[in-house]
C-alpha cells in the first residue's frame, strides 16, 4: 500500500466537498451530509458505504485520486441499508464489479426481497431523494470477527438498524469505520444519530459501549467529523455519558 498519497484534492465541481486523506490509504469521501470512504489495500481498493444516489461519479474520482481504477474496487462494505448510504451501490458495483458485503439482516432491504415503507422523516426524504437501485450481497455477516476481506475486524453493531456494522481496519494502530453507530462532533465530542431514524436506541447504546472497550487510534463516521487520535477514549467518554442517560 502506498502512504501519503494525498491529504486534500480538489472539491467536486458540484459539491464544495473536500476529499482528504484521514489517516494512510483511508480517504474520507463527503457527499452532501453522508460521508463514505475508500481505503487502499494491497490489493486494491476497499469502500465503505456509497453515499447518495446518483453520485456515483464523486466515489470513482476519489478512487481515481489514490493512482487507482475504479476497477480496482474489489469490494464494498456496507453500514447499514439506509439509502444515503447504500445510494451508489448498484452503479459502482456495475463500473467495479465489486463484491458487496452487509450483514444478514440488513440484506433483504438490500436485495429488494423485503420492502420496508417509509415513515416519519424517512417518508419525507423518501419524497426528494431517488430509490437506491436494489444490488445482491455477495457475501453476508452474522456476528463479529474476522471475515473475506484482510485487515478488517466485523463488528455488529445493532441501534441504528438491527443489522447495522461498523468495521475495525487494522491500520495506524486502529481504524473504526463506526458508520452510524455514533456521529462526529465538534472538538471530538460523539453524538448520537436522530431518534427518529434509529430502530432502537437501547440497543444502539449498548453498542457504543462494545466499541468503547476496544482499541483503536482513530474513528471515521457516516455523518460528522472524523476523530485521528485518542478516538477510543472519545467512545468511553460517549458510552460513560450515555450510561448516565439510562
Amino acid at each position: 500500500m502506498q502512504s501519503g498519497l494525498m491529504r486534500h484534492i480538489r472539491p467536486d465541481a458540484r459539491h464544495n466537498d473536500v476529499m482528504r486523506e484521514v489517516i494512510d490509504g483511508v480517504i474520507e469521501i463527503p457527499i452532501g451530509y453522508v460521508n463514505a470512504y475508500a481505503v487502499v489495500v494491497d490489493d486494491g481498493v476497499v469502500l465503505i458505504d456509497t453515499g447518495l444516489p446518483g453520485r456515483a461519479d464523486k466515489v470513482a474520482s476519489a478512487v481515481a485520486a489514490t493512482r487507482h481504477r475504479i476497477g480496482e474496487v474489489h469490494t464494498i462494505l456496507l453500514t447499514h441499508w439506509h439509502p444515503d448510504h447504500v445510494g451508489g451501490v448498484a452503479e459502482l458495483r456495475r463500473r467495479s464489479g465489486a463484491r458487496i458485503v452487509a450483514h444478514a439482516i440488513d440484506t433483504p432491504l438490500i436485495t429488494g426481497e423485503e420492502i420496508r415503507s417509509a415513515k416519519g422523516v424517512m417518508r419525507v426524504v423518501a419524497a426528494v431523494m431517488p430509490a437506491p437501485e436494489r444490488v445482491p450481497v455477495d457475501e453476508t455477516l452474522t456476528g463479529d470477527g474476522p471475515f473475506s476481506v484482510p485487515g478488517f475486524t466485523a463488528l455488529h453493531t445493532p441501534g441504528h438498524t438491527r443489522g447495522h456494522m461498523s468495521f475495525l481496519l487494522d491500520r495506524g494502530n486502529g481504524v473504526l469505520f463506526a458508520g452510524d453507530a455514533a456521529g462526529g462532533g465538534r472538538n471530538g465530542r460523539l453524538r448520537r444519530s436522530p431518534r427518529m431514524v434509529t430502530e432502537d436506541r437501547t440497543a444502539e447504546s449498548a453498542s457504543v459501549a462494545r466499541l468503547a472497550e476496544l482499541d483503536f487510534e482513530a474513528a471515521v463516521f457516516g455523518h460528522g467529523k472524523s476523530i485521528s487520535r485518542e478516538a477510543a477514549l472519545r467512545f468511553r467518554d460517549f458510552a460513560a455519558r450515555l450510561a448516565t442517560q439510562g
